[in-house]
């Protein structure tokens, strides 16, 4: 069993099929991106930059677009102080397939260069 399923085997069973949901999604729909458990989150990866991820909050499981603010959908929301956007889930039927697969290829599409964010002092350049 890989550590994803296991990160989403661990969670409530109402969480678990959020977590489910959004994997299956995910890896349907970005196929070359590598994925793993980074900072204890499944995360997914083009070229060594983190893509698209999601973890489990205290009343939520979040996912999280790092360009995301770069990708112009009013759905989701700004997280942070660099370029990433989130979107929270409750219950799985709140995810929304055809939105999910066009912030993905967005994801693809419009990348901002956090694998050497500390080599560059915290400065975020754009890679697509």
């Amino acid at each position: 069993m890989n550590q994803i399923q296991e990160y989403n085997d661990s969670q409530t069973a109402e969480n678990k099929e959020i977590c489910d949901l959004l994997y299956t999604i995910i890896n349907k729909n970005l196929t070359e991106a590598e994925n793993k458990i980074w900072h204890a989150h499944p995360v997914w990866f083009l070229d060594g930059n983190p893509i698209v991820g999601y973890s489990k909050l205290k009343d939520s499981i979040r996912l999280l677009f790092w360009s995301g603010q770069s990708f112009d959908e009013e759905k989701l929301k700004n997280e942070g102080s660099f370029k990433a956007a989130e979107m929270r889930y409750i219950n799985s039927n709140q995810i929304n397939e055809e939105d999910l697969k066009r912030w993905l290829e967005k994801s693809r599409e419009i990348q901002w260069d956090y694998k050497n964010i500390v080599k560059r002092k915290g400065e975020l350049l754009r890679l697509k």
